[in-house]
């Protein structure tokens, strides 16, 4: 039977969100956010029927019409004609565990009371997550500043029942599909429409899928690293702790502590026969590889802050009663952001790619190619030349997105975040590092079968065995691309400790 997490103001973190999703938790509002949900509904009912003033969203048009009053009998018309006239995504569709994430955020944002939005929608987003009901969503259409509209309303369109569901890998109509499970639409009251688009859900979603990513390739960085480290036979002295606290970097520490604990053990470490100093792709693994940690642990404290928060606009505070019109829907933090864990995990590729590049190159004992007979094979020749191609196209990716604008809704959205398209090209960046480090750890471990019979770590032997049930010792030429694959499912699939990868 599954387990359920309640939905309550206690804090998601990554940590919290791989359990939900590896366990399948099921989601249910806590009584408090209950309370808060239904309160925040009854304030905002109370407050329109009493006043006549108007309140942006609730009883005015959207955007540059806020100033367009409507009246009573249309709002639910008002409200549904948002989400139908917003839902404009084009390009390819969102992969399904990032819209099941989305729909976790959406869910989290609108329970802390401050969106004025009916406890029936906000159950309804609960049953499609617990049911797998996932709406089909677009990758392009958010300017990533009024909340990810475009996106956020093909999420919130099947509520209407209106849209496009999956049902296994076929789209299918929301209404016909929601009939299966005797789902009525929702009749969307005052301002529900607007609390559903403004929002950055699509922008936290894909920046949390990407960084839980990144923490788990930053680790299998270091692991494939020492492994190169020792297939090129360098040296450990430039991870002595003592290097490290003369210049401490909380990354550069941790890189160079886990280096030495992979290597512990390694008679191929322990021997003498070495150059005096190792290329920067080996020798300065502590500081690139450390950088790209500090700059993911720092991202990771802006996501916790932005899913721990209420993102649409305006916001309800029935306590003070005050209904405030804010910007808290503007992307910026998360864009700026997005592009720095883009930039720091090129860095681990294009260092990756080099360390590739010197095993390859026919020294410190290693045959050309990593090959028996060079020449009549080509051996690891062409899978340098992929991750190469590969860093040259994250280089491209990492052009910051924060740092354009374009002027919409008739000049009153006048400065934008475009932290969404920063979101789907930092998802792009990190599966180039996955390929990239792949491609390393192809090479790195051919390579260490030519340093026999000296052994690596008890660790890293075992780790290259458990390699060896699905990627052979390549003695002749063969497809790679199949190798590669093989080598991305292999580190893919390795269940890490999240106490370790978190922290």
């Amino acid at each position: 039977m599954s387990q359920t997490h309640y939905i309550s103001n206690e804090l998601l973190d990554f940590k919290k969100i791989n359990t939900i999703i590896v366990q399948e938790l099921l989601l249910e509002l806590s009584e408090e956010s209950t309370h808060k949900i239904n309160a925040s509904r009854a304030y905002l009912d109370k407050k329109t029927a009493e006043s006549d003033v108007p309140f942006y969203g609730i009883n005015t048009g959207f955007g540059s019409l806020y100033n367009v009053e409507i009246q009573d009998h249309n709002l639910t018309q008002l409200q549904e004609n948002l989400v139908r006239s917003h839902a404009c995504g084009t390009g390819d569709y969102v992969p399904k565990e990032i819209v099941k994430l989305m729909l976790l955020l959406k869910i989290q944002s609108l329970s802390y009371g401050h969106s004025g939005v009916h406890i029936d929608t906000v159950q309804r987003l609960i049953d499609f997550y617990n049911l797998g009901i996932l709406p089909v969503v677009y990758t392009q259409g958010s300017l990533g500043a009024s909340g990810d509209l475009a996106p956020l309303a093909h999420l919130s369109l099947p509520l209407i029942g209106e849209g496009e569901v999956w049902d296994g890998e076929e789209v299918a109509f929301a209404k016909a599909h929601l009939e299966k499970y005797n789902f009525k639409p929702i009749t969307l009251k005052s301002k529900e429409g607007l609390a559903l688009l403004n929002g950055t859900q699509f922008m936290a979603a894909y920046g949390v899928y990407s960084l839980m990513q990144s923490h788990k390739l930053s680790y299998l960085a270091d692991i494939i690293g020492a492994l190169s480290i020792d297939a090129f036979n360098c040296n450990r002295s430039p991870f002595d702790a003592l290097v490290h606290y003369v210049r401490p970097h909380r990354g550069q520490i941790k890189t160079a502590e886990r280096i030495l604990s992979l290597l512990d053990g390694s008679e191929i470490a322990a021997s003498k026969t070495k150059e005096v100093q190792d290329p920067y792709s080996f020798r300065c693994i502590p500081q690139v590889h450390g950088a790209t940690k500090d700059a993911i642990r720092y991202a990771s404290g802006v996501f916790k802050t932005e899913i721990n928060s209420v993102t649409d606009n305006p916001n309800i505070f029935a306590e003070e009663d005050k209904i405030i019109s804010g910007g808290n829907f503007h992307g910026q933090p998360l864009a700026i952001t997005l592009d720095f864990v883009a930039i720091a995990m090129s860095e681990l590729a294009s260092i990756s790619e080099r360390r590739t590049y010197q095993l390859i190159s026919g020294l410190r004992g290693l045959p050309a190619f990593l090959v028996n007979n060079p020449g009549l094979q080509s051996g690891m020749m062409i899978p340098q030349y992929t991750a190469a191609s590969i860093v040259s196209q994250n280089k491209q990716l990492a052009t910051p997105a924060s740092i354009d604008s374009i002027v919409s809704s008739n000049g009153q959205e006048d400065h934008v975040s475009m932290g969404a398209n920063a979101a789907t090209k930092l998802l792009k960046v990190v599966q180039n590092v996955e390929t990239v480090l792949s491609i390393e750890l192809l090479n790195a471990s051919q390579a260490l079968d030519f340093r026999k019979p000296l052994k690596s770590s008890p660790f890293l032997e075992s780790f290259v065995s458990y390699l060896r049930e699905t990627v052979p010792f390549v003695d002749n030429d063969r497809v790679l691309s199949y190798d590669i694959k093989k080598c991305r499912n292999f580190l893919r699939n390795l269940s890490l400790d999240t106490d370790e990868l978190y922290t």
